[in-house]
């Protein structure tokens, strides 16, 4: 879905269920996907990596098309649940673009790795649900990527590890903040130091990961999981839900200060008064994100 770039050929048609997509870019948004269904199309996005000759590496010009891509999707309020996936068959993304950046200069590497890191901060703060679709290798920046997901959902045999210590780097993008919160500190140090590459089910039986499954003959298992993850959520997706990352990741004491300002936010929302009405009236709630 208007996906590849000059470099990559022709701009491929739209998939059955796909109504929207922007920038003709290496990093695209759709809406939807070929299983999500005439009425969550619209409300399911998918930002969709296609830089196949460098495996979906972060390279500048790719990067930047991921901070447009976010910008559209942070404005548009009919999307509820943003989905990350690779149209790179066997890879999520490998990491930031080694080859480019061995061509930089000291400060242009530090300038670079600021953005990065800011560009996963983006990921984060986007106030929909998102859900990273690992169906390969996701490798340094590749896995910090999906770190700044609310979600993971991994093929079984996908690779995952935090890599930049085996070429004398540090884990950066917030992959040393993110990664504890989700498998401890013990396995985070482990890892890191290491520069251990582990897979969709090991990744899973640690917690790095919400859902592993067998990869298909299709290569996009856990593509499809995590489209059937993002319907599953799109009927609770209301306007607390944007509340909740800050919530999560903090102290208690900060987590309790933060919910008190969330919860006077969420008491005059039309998403809160709909909650009421539909438990009432014994129906689903119908959610606007107001």
């Amino acid at each position: 879905c208007c996906c590849a770039g000059p470099a990559e050929g022709p701009p491929r048609p739209p998939r059955g269920g796909a109504r929207r997509c922007w920038s003709a870019g290496r990093a695209a948004v759709s809406a939807g996907g070929s299983g999500a269904g005439p009425g969550a199309a619209a409300r399911i996005a998918e930002i969709l990596m296609n830089r196949p000759h460098a495996r979906n590496s972060l390279g500048k010009v790719f990067v930047n098309e991921l901070f447009s891509a976010l910008e559209q999707l942070r404005f548009d309020e009919k999307v509820r649940v943003v989905v990350f996936k690779s149209e790179v068959k066997g890879v999520f993304c490998a990491g930031a673009d080694l080859k480019e950046r061995a061509k930089m200069d000291d400060a242009e590497v530090g300038h670079f790795v600021k953005r990065l890191r800011n560009l996963m901060d983006e990921i984060a703060a986007l106030p929909v649900p998102t859900i990273a679709a690992i169906d390969g290798y996701a490798l340094g920046g590749g896995l910090e990527m999906a770190l700044a997901c609310d979600l993971r959902v991994a093929a079984s045999s996908a690779k995952m590890g935090l890599i930049e210590t085996t070429r004398g780097l540090l884990p950066g993008a917030g992959g040393t903040q993110r990664l504890p919160r989700c498998v401890g500190v013990g396995l985070a140090k482990e890892l890191i130091f290491t520069g251990r590459q582990i897979d969709g089910q090991e990744a899973f039986s640690m917690g790095l990961v919400n859902h592993a499954v067998p990869q298909n003959e299709e290569g996009d298992a856990a593509y499809q999981r995590a489209l059937t993850l993002a319907k599953e959520i799109l009927p609770q997706v209301s306007m607390c839900i944007s509340f909740l990352p800050s919530r999560l990741q903090v102290d208690i004491a900060s987590g309790m200060a933060i919910e008190g300002m969330c919860y006077a936010q969420n008491i005059p929302t039309r998403d809160r008064q709909e909650g009421m009405a539909a438990f009432k009236e014994k129906r689903p709630p119908r959610f606007i994100g107001k």
